[in-house]
């Protein structure tokens, strides 16, 4: 039982994370079910290592033209970064304090690009044993049109992902996206 506990602490491990609490559900339950003590009646010690990654699309000036011809200023897209910079740092934070809470040792990444892309590459530089994603719940119709970060990667990935599907109660509570 001791080998099994030990295999478990050292296996390397990414969670994507974006601003949806599916993917907090997705941290959450892998946090509780992968990095469990097993007979540890009072956790003392930080136990495995959790890499948390985040992806931020790249600001496309010429999607929002201010004018016929125009586009957005180097101010704008400063403004539009900073604001990306913020919203990562909050959703890392929050991401960083569910780890701590869980007493297990986390770092974060954050990535510019296509999120489902950056995420298998990633996965796949860094070696993780298990990839772990949330799932929006989306039907075949919005994962048609709208695609599906988890069904990418579930079919790209180069390691074992595991796609958590939150409650139905949580799933009728999340906004879509």
């Amino acid at each position: 039982m001791e080998e099994q506990a030990e295999a478990v602490k050292e296996m390397n491990v990414m969670v994507a994370v974006d601003q949806s609490e599916s993917s907090f559900y997705a941290l959450q339950w892998a946090l509780e079910n992968l990095f469990r003590r097993k007979g540890a009646a009072v956790a003392t010690e930080e136990v495995g290592m959790v890499t948390v990654v985040h992806v931020q699309q790249p600001f496309q000036n010429y999607v929002l033209p201010a004018g016929p011809g125009i586009y957005a200023t180097s101010t704008v897209i400063e403004s539009v970064r900073k604001a990306q910079e913020q919203n990562s740092s909050v959703i890392l934070s929050r991401a960083l304090q569910l780890c701590k809470d869980k007493m297990v040792k986390a770092e974060t990444l954050i990535l510019d690009g296509d999120p489902e892309e950056m995420i298998c590459q990633a996965a796949e530089q860094m070696h993780v044993d298990l990839l772990v994603v949330g799932s929006r719940g989306l039907s075949k119709l919005k994962r048609a049109f709208l695609g599906s970060v988890s069904d990418y990667c579930a079919h790209h990935a180069k390691c074992p992902i595991l796609i958590v599907k939150p409650p139905k109660e949580k799933l009728s509570r999340e906004p879509s996206t």
